[in-house]
């Protein structure tokens, strides 16, 4: 007995059955994919009938007017320097090395000041402070009488004249070494006047960036008494990310802009890089030494500075042209038929635009430079589709208009 079912009932239920078999189809791609079982004897190897694992990609082709509407746009492959540039924020500081520190050499009591104020500014030669110092005192009475006693024995014999001057030289060198100015030792040999105090005098000329003393203080051999710093020339100090340290050298010109001088910069080099890095932060410290004309630049004062580098020749591409996922880099490249084919490539140093390539394209290759994502996308379903349709036993092509084939929804009994 046979039993026709309506047209439309059995061509519904064929659908289903369709729509069924391609859900199974796509599990068991995407499964095969991930792992490939080894082939049994006699069984069939899907590896070996064409199907391509799920992680790969195969040649995308689109129409002109497809590619319009998704926004794929093109780049050629170019060889030429990458210039980069590193914007980091610094500080101004003192230049540590034009930094001098007035500490007396020799015990006493500060009889009076002369500079009395942090911040003033300073002359070389310029009278800091008179000291009373006891030993200084008495070692000046000393020179008197060594100096007496060589004009004593001028008409001795030689032996007497040596040790007279000799012993009057020691005296001398004594004062000098405890900073009593020369022209203080010659105005004492020449009046015979011995001073109770000495002045001491200022041995760079700068700005008095620390002083730490009172008018009758005690002071032991080495106490700092000022630091006066000289501000012709500043430091500027920044910290660069570790990434960033490649594009940065020793001697390299750098452009430095400053908020408290709006509408101006300075020019100056990186005079050194720290051998340290913080590990908090990532970052490392560099040094830029400019001039400071007129002392416009002040300690403390926030700077932004601007490190430009250059690249030898080396190939590249726009960064949107590469396409980096967690295991490798693709670029898609145009080829002659129209078809873009995903290259994998190696990665080398980027800028804010550029990345460099290493090997898979070659100078004068065109490849996507934008909706890269897009491409790829296109080209992972068609790898998954193809995978499918080479399975044994599976054909994923649409099936045909009903029209055209024969009534195959009957059933018997």
């Amino acid at each position: 007995m046979t039993a026709a079912f309506p047209p439309s009932r059995s061509r519904a239920a064929g659908i289903a059955l369709f729509v069924v078999a391609l859900i199974v189809a796509v599990i068991a791609a995407v499964r095969l994919g991930r792992t490939a079982p080894p082939a049994a004897a006699g069984g069939h190897n899907h590896a070996a009938a064409g199907a391509a694992p799920a992680d790969s990609n195969r040649p995308v082709h689109l129409s002109a007017d497809d590619s319009r509407r998704i926004g794929v746009t093109f780049a050629e492959v170019s060889r030429g320097p990458l210039e980069r540039e590193v914007r980091t924020v610094a500080q101004v500081t003192y230049d540590e090395t034009r930094v001098t520190v007035v500490a007396p050499r020799v015990e006493g009591w500060v009889e009076s000041l002369f500079v009395n104020s942090t911040g003033q500014p300073v002359r070389r030669g310029q009278p800091l402070f008179a000291l009373y110092a006891p030993m200084v005192m008495s070692t000046e009475q000393e020179l008197l009488l060594a100096r007496d006693l060589e004009s004593g024995v001028s008409g001795g014999n030689e032996d007497a004249r040596g040790g007279a001057h000799g012993l009057l030289e020691s005296t001398r060198r004594r004062l000098l070494a405890w900073d009593v100015p020369r022209d203080e030792i010659a105005r004492l040999e020449a009046t015979g006047e011995v001073r109770r105090t000495v002045t001491f005098r200022s041995p760079a000329t700068g700005v008095v960036i620390q002083k730490a003393v009172l008018p009758g203080q005690r002071l032991m051999p080495g106490d700092p008494v000022y630091r006066i710093g000289d501000l012709s020339t500043v430091w500027i100090e920044g910290e660069v990310f570790e990434r960033d340290l490649p594009s940065v050298q020793v001697g390299q010109k750098v452009r430095a802009e400053f908020p408290a001088l709006p509408g101006e910069h300075r020019t100056g080099r990186i005079a050194y890089i720290y051998p340290t890095l913080d590990p908090t932060t990532r970052t490392a410290r560099v040094r830029v030494v400019l001039p400071n004309p007129g002392l416009a630049l002040k300690p403390g004062m926030y700077a932004t500075v601007l490190l430009t580098s250059e690249t030898a020749p080396v190939l590249s591409v726009p960064r949107s042209a590469v396409l980096v996922t967690g295991e490798r880099a693709l670029a898609f490249l145009k080829r002659s038929d129209g078809a873009f084919e995903p290259r994998p490539v190696a990665l080398g140093r980027a800028t804010d635009e550029r990345i460099e390539i290493l090997h898979g394209l070659s100078r004068g290759d065109t490849v996507v430079a934008s909706a890269t994502f897009l491409v790829d996308a296109e080209s992972n379903l068609g790898t998954i589709l193809g995978g499918m349709g080479n399975m044994p036993g599976m054909d994923i092509r649409p099936p045909a208009d009903a029209a055209a084939q024969p009534d195959s929804h009957r059933t018997e009994r």
